[in-house]
């Protein structure tokens, strides 16, 4: 038994350093450095909340080197930046799509300072955007039923004061999924990557969704937003033009659509895509392209998941009554 703990030890340790060249130091904000992944000879990858100057980024080598970066452009919603250097980088080893398991063991690594430093856990779970909405879902109705309570004294929910200018926000939604793992999330490990036994990346990791989780984006979603930023520096988010916040559905429409909230429209900006379809402030939005629109949350993820251009159906309360409409997605 020592002698297998023995093996599995220096394999663990072989993996940190076969991996070590590629993980970088980003120096992009005032507090601890965070961390980055060498995608390309001259690309790194990072987490979007750790870049807080675009005008004076560095980075920080394994080799103790410390050169200048510039910021390709950001994905908010996956918490990914794109960085650009003038040099050649050892680029990670990256895994095919989906290579991890729930149970699978999963090394984080950092390096916030000169030195790598690494943490290793199980993947307790795999999130999909839908699986994210479930989950919401279920929170909701808890809230709900304490907010009850809090309403016959006078009081809101919180839950009823979440608005949005549409897509773009500060919020983080797990637009492409998520890796959860039980390793922990020292300061600085942000950006860094989530290294599978077979020592390749699957994944970036970030504790900008807040939760005490350990998170990773996925590397299918890693790529598809670095494919983006590399072809429009920005990612094309869907936008309707509209300000929402949560609304409780009356029991019998609540009833009939088989959901508790839908989103009411407090604002319509003039000529956008909403005001184009006919909406109004007043209606609630309880579905677009045939996926239930309960939370801000759900609308982003279906904004950021649809094409500028495309024709979409809408679901919408209008005066006690459910119609049906359509909307063409604009872009931001």
């Amino acid at each position: 038994m020592t002698a297998t703990l023995q093996q599995i030890s220096d394999e663990m340790g072989d993996l940190v350093e076969g991996a070590a060249e590629s993980v970088l130091r980003v120096d992009a904000r005032r507090r601890i450095p965070a961390t980055g992944v060498a995608w390309a000879e001259n690309l790194i990858v990072t987490a979007h909340h750790v870049v807080e100057t675009e005008d004076d980024i560095s980075i920080g080598t394994a080799a103790g080197e410390r050169i200048g970066a510039e910021l390709v452009g950001r994905d908010p919603l996956n918490d990914l930046a794109l960085l650009r250097v003038d040099a050649d980088l050892q680029p990670a080893s990256f895994a095919a799509a989906d290579g991890l398991r729930v149970g699978n063991l999963a090394l984080a690594l950092g390096r916030p300072r000169q030195h790598v430093k690494a943490s290793m856990g199980i993947v307790s779970g795999l999130v999909s955007p839908a699986d994210s909405r479930r989950r919401r879902r279920r929170l909701r109705a808890a809230r709900h039923k304490r907010g009850m309570a809090r309403r016959h004294k006078g009081r809101r929910a919180r839950w009823q004061r979440q608005t949005m200018r549409d897509i773009g926000g500060p919020g983080l939604v797990l637009a492409g999924g998520a890796i959860q793992s039980d390793l922990t999330m020292y300061p600085g490990f942000s950006g860094g990557p989530l290294v599978g036994a077979d020592g390749k990346v699957h994944g970036m990791t970030t504790s900008g969704f807040g939760g005490g989780f350990g998170l990773a984006i996925p590397i299918a979603a890693v790529s598809k937003s670095v494919t983006i930023l590399l072809e429009h520096g920005e990612v094309r988010s869907g936008y309707l033009g509209i300000g929402v916040q949560p609304a409780q559905l009356p029991d019998s429409i609540a009833d009939s659509l088989d959901q508790d909230f839908g989103l009411l429209l407090v604002s319509v900006e003039a000529k956008s895509p909403a005001a184009a379809a006919g909406m109004l402030v007043g209606d609630i939005l309880t579905a677009l392209n045939g996926v239930a629109t309960e939370d801000v949350d759900d609308l982003q993820i279906q904004l950021a998941q649809l094409a500028a251009g495309s024709v979409v159906s809408t679901s919408y309360v209008r005066g006690g009554v459910v119609s049906e409409g359509s909307i063409v997605i604009g872009a931001q």
